[in-house]
């Protein structure tokens, strides 16, 4: 499974991998450097230092670019990543990425999606008609959801963050052939059924994916049903964020001690103590935490969580 291969890793990528997420100071298109898909980020301040997420393959793995996007893949494993210039409109450019995005995995035969991130510059910010950045952009992707990607295979777990960097930068993966499931939270509303409040599209994912032993969490934060909770107070969204996410993955029956390879999203560089310590009470000892101050999809929001839930980790 390619969430038990998932790791992190500061050093030059080898052999084999499918990609490598930079997370520092830079961002850009994605290209192939090494003969491995690479997409950096400008995602860190002086607080906290640059990363590398590496998503390692089984050989063969082969790779190529296809309008634009980077993509490599082993036999059941896709990875792709593509850039949308900045704008001051994003909906028809997100279109044609995503769209350009899911005629790949249709080429290929990598059918499901199972796991999404976008990072979206100025995502609190207004575009030239007045209507805020993330709602732009959720706009064309969910026009391209619509009318390009197979309505069977469902959506699925997603990041959308705010990014320092010019332009749009977004990865995905997908596989071929194995037991995938998108799961949904009781204690909020669907995404996609958000009511238009929210924008003129409702935003395209599921709450969580699972891929075999593997639970990816979507970007989770304090949302009960639709609505923002908390505002203003850093701790008490955290702990309707944290609960949300022990909701979800605990009706597949794991726990938080169970979820690994955890972002951190805090709006404030003052909280990053607050949630560096909140972080260390929540999960395992073990756990792989990054902490990325960056703006969140809504402007009332502090602090968002993701991860992975395996088996790998546990409370013992």
């Amino acid at each position: 499974m390619i969430a038990s291969r998932f790791v992190r890793i500061d050093e030059t990528c080898e052999g084999g991998a499918l990609a490598r997420i930079v997370f520092g100071d830079t961002s850009g298109r994605p290209r192939i450097e090494n003969g491995v898909p690479t997409l950096h980020l400008d995602m860190y301040d002086d607080a906290r230092d640059g990363f590398a997420e590496i998503w390692p393959g089984a050989a063969p793995v082969r790779s190529g670019i296809f309008h634009g996007l980077v993509f490599a893949h082993d036999d059941e494993f896709l990875f792709c990543a593509g850039f949308i210039p900045s704008s001051d409109r994003y909906t028809d450019a997100t279109r044609q990425a995503y769209g350009d995005a899911f005629a790949l995995v249709r080429e290929l035969g990598f059918p499901k999606i199972f796991r999404m991130w976008n990072f979206i510059p100025h995502i609190n910010g207004e575009n030239r008609e007045g209507l805020e950045v993330y709602r732009d952009f959720c706009r064309g992707r969910a026009v391209a959801f619509e009318e390009d990607y197979a309505a069977a295979s469902g959506m699925p777990a997603a990041t959308g963050i705010g990014t320092s960097g010019d332009g749009v930068g977004f990865y995905f993966l997908a596989c071929r052939e194995s037991a995938m499931r998108h799961i949904e939270n009781s204690r909020q509303t669907p995404a996609y059924e958000y009511p238009q409040r929210y924008g003129p599209k409702a935003p395209s994912f599921a709450r969580g994916t699972q891929l075999g032993d593997a639970l990816f969490v979507s970007g989770t934060a304090s949302i009960l049903g639709h609505e923002t909770v908390h505002a203003g107070d850093l701790r008490k969204q955290w702990g309707v964020a944290i609960d949300n996410i022990a909701h979800l993955i605990g009706s597949q029956n794991y726990a938080l001690h169970n979820l690994d390879q955890i972002k951190v999203y805090y709006r404030h560089a003052t909280d990053l103590p607050s949630v560096t310590k909140l972080a260390k009470a929540a999960f395992h000892p073990d756990a792989n935490i990054r902490f990325l101050k960056v703006d969140i999809c809504r402007a009332d929001l502090l602090v968002e969580i993701e991860g992975i839930a395996s088996r790998l980790l546990r409370s013992d």
